[in-house]
């Protein structure tokens, strides 16, 4: 069976992502206080202070039950944080997990960083640490996630309904997954092509 990792930072001439700590804060802070709107359509409020040290200690916490993997994202282009995302759902036994809790900050969208965090981490998903699937889901509303999802191999798979409590009511999500075959046939032959 594949094991759990350890202390797992992955990097490329771009991007270093390394595991979420509690200190942390002081990086993601400003994000929190000053770009609210990142978290429009998450299901966890991460706005102010509060927001974002409870955000960072339910994500600690979800790695020391080993249920996730967060990693804080520091963008090498710009010497600067640029915001998180994750391993979670971690299902050791059934070769699979979900790739998520991502977001970054402004300045930092549409700058081809997101797929070099995506490349890093489906490669050591598939390629070290065996998984069979990984799944990704998105508010139904949230169109620009969706691309950017379906931009680096993602397929659809459908939407659950109603399936996530939201400030607003419940969302309905939808579920795209990339699988361990098609990693290797042409996920990540597409994206390398679209980094370099």
């Amino acid at each position: 069976m594949i094991q759990f990792p350890g202390d797992l930072e992955l990097e490329d001439e771009r991007v270093l992502l390394r595991p979420l700590q509690k200190n942390d804060l002081k990086f993601l802070l400003p994000f929190a206080l000053n770009e609210p709107e990142i978290w429009t359509y998450s299901s966890v409020s991460v706005s102010g202070e509060n927001g974002i040290t409870a955000y960072i200690e339910n994500a600690i916490q979800g790695r020391l039950s080993q249920k996730e993997y967060p990693f804080i994202i520091f963008d090498k282009s710009y010497n600067e944080f640029a915001g998180s995302s994750r391993f979670y759902d971690i299902q050791l036994a059934l070769s699979t997990t979900q790739l998520g809790y991502t977001w970054y900050g402004k300045k930092f969208q549409r700058t081809g960083l997101n797929r070099h965090c995506k490349l890093l981490m489906l490669s050591y998903a598939f390629e070290q640490w065996g998984m069979e699937r990984v799944e990704f889901r998105a508010d139904f509303r949230n169109n620009k996630s969706i691309q950017a999802m379906k931009d680096i191999g993602c397929i659809v798979e459908g939407v659950l309904r109603k399936n996530m409590p939201l400030g607003d009511g419940r969302r309905d999500s939808i579920v795209l997954s990339i699988l361990r075959d098609e990693w290797f046939d042409k996920v990540k032959k597409n994206l390398q092509k679209k980094i370099h």
